[in-house]
């Protein structure tokens, strides 16, 4: 009997934890060793457990995915981290892979393929589907063709989404665990590196581009 994948599942929805322990339950080889609703949790269950995969979730409460991502990371740079997201790939995939994902996968996807990216990511490899194998080769290919808002940090990014999707800064400043004054700051940024003028435009382009929820 080949050994035993553990995984820590981190996921804001006891719905999806719920939906994703079935899904896991049902593969004789990976087992659901952990639970976590927030990036905090997450972090806290790595430092107490031992796990060869963390299945987490992109928007999170407390800090979300890229951020919880970047801290697991640095604690445990040889820990495989799979990025799950209602989010389409293009959106969040290559930021999550730049900020050190073993892999991003939709939560569309067929339970197959979860499967699949699970024990690759636990191999060692990177596990990207072949409709993002395609963006990354974009992305690296023609830099000029990309929209604004792939070219902003990932701080600027959650800022447009939180803009674009009405939250006031006090409200983003919760959120991502900042200043009222930073968030100020990666506003002016953004609207700069997009030549944008305003809040109005700057949700406008948010919801021309879809990156609100």
């Amino acid at each position: 009997m080949s050994k035993q994948i553990r995984v820590l599942i981190a996921d804001d929805h006891a719905i999806v934890r719920q939906g994703l322990r079935q899904i896991l339950s049902d593969t004789a080889d990976l087992e659901v060793a952990g639970e976590a609703a927030n990036g905090v949790e997450a972090l806290q269950q790595v430092r107490q457990s031992h796990f060869d995969v963390v299945l987490m979730d992109v928007s999170m409460p407390d800090r979300n995915g890229i951020d919880a991502l970047k801290m697991i990371r640095k604690e445990y740079p040889r820990m495989p981290v799979l990025m799950l997201s209602m989010y389409p790939e293009e959106q969040y995939a290559i930021r999550a892979l730049k900020a050190g994902a073993a892999g991003y996968l939709n939560k569309q996807s067929a339970p197959e393929q979860l499967v699949t990216a699970i024990r690759q990511v636990a191999s060692g490899k990177k596990y990207v589907s072949a409709s993002l194998a395609e963006e990354l080769a974009n992305a690296i290919t023609d830099d000029s063709d990309r929209p604004p808002h792939e070219k902003l940090s990932d701080r600027e990014y959650q800022t447009l989404c939180l803009i674009a999707s009405g939250r006031t800064p006090t409200q983003i400043a919760e959120e991502l665990n900042l200043s009222v004054k930073t968030v100020s700051v990666y506003r002016a940024r953004l609207l700069e590196k997009m030549r944008l003028s305003n809040n109005a435009e700057l949700t406008h382009y948010g919801l021309k581009h879809g990156l609100v929820e």
